[in-house]
């Protein structure tokens, strides 16, 4: 089930959306998750705690209640009205204005751009509307699709954490890469299907502190 329409900007390709993950999506979620096991399985660490489609519920209520205390923002990545990942500002520290980008596409829509169209919706959304002023993504270091997404839009590679992620049977070296609100340049916008432009128009992303 698609969300409330909003057209990525800068897209690359056409039928993109992104939009608030609800309850009514979490068995797409797990849809998605359960025949993607193995491809996220790489470089996602929660694999082990989503069994079940009632663990997908768990997590988009956990998700919604964050919303709700304005300390993350959770989006599905649409194609052609099918769900096709996650985007999400994993924390948000309102005191220091900042955040963090996490991001992953399911193996059948790679090669799209949908990662870095969504996540260019979610950059311009927090530099404009959020007023943050500096922006995270941590990517683990022999991940080249993740760290691409980050060189693509600009992101500067600040350094290496050591051993600061584990991933089920081993520690990773995470890269951390970050984008400053006076770096931003902000693609034209395009609209949606009435709901204005995609870091302005979903119901999900009109709040700030």
């Amino acid at each position: 089930m698609s969300p409330n329409p909003c057209t990525m900007q800068g897209r690359p390709t056409t039928g993109a959306e992104i939009g608030l993950l609800e309850m009514k999506h979490a068995d797409e979620l797990f849809a998605l998750i359960d025949r993607n096991r193995e491809h996220l399985r790489r470089w996602m660490p929660w694999l082990d705690e989503t069994r079940t489609a009632d663990d997908s519920r768990a997590f988009v209520r956990r998700s919604l209640e964050q919303f709700a205390r304005r300390e993350g923002l959770v989006e599905g990545v649409w194609h052609d009205g099918r769900l096709a990942g996650v985007v999400s500002f994993v924390r948000i520290d309102w005191n220091n204005r900042s955040a963090v980008l996490g991001y992953w596409i399911g193996r059948e829509y790679e090669g799209k751009g949908l990662a870095t169209s969504a996540c260019r919706a979610m950059i311009d959304h927090g530099f404009g509307e959020m007023a943050l002023n500096r922006i995270e993504i941590k990517a683990a270091v022999d991940n080249p699709r993740s760290i691409a997404v980050a060189g693509r839009l600009g992101f500067t590679r600040e350094g290496v954490e050591r051993q600061a992620a584990w991933l089920y049977d081993r520690f990773v070296d995470m890269a951390v890469f970050s984008l400053l609100r006076g770096e931003w340049r902000p693609g034209p916008l395009r609209r949606g299907r009435g709901q204005g432009s995609c870091a302005r128009g979903t119901t999900s992303m009109r709040w700030s502190r």
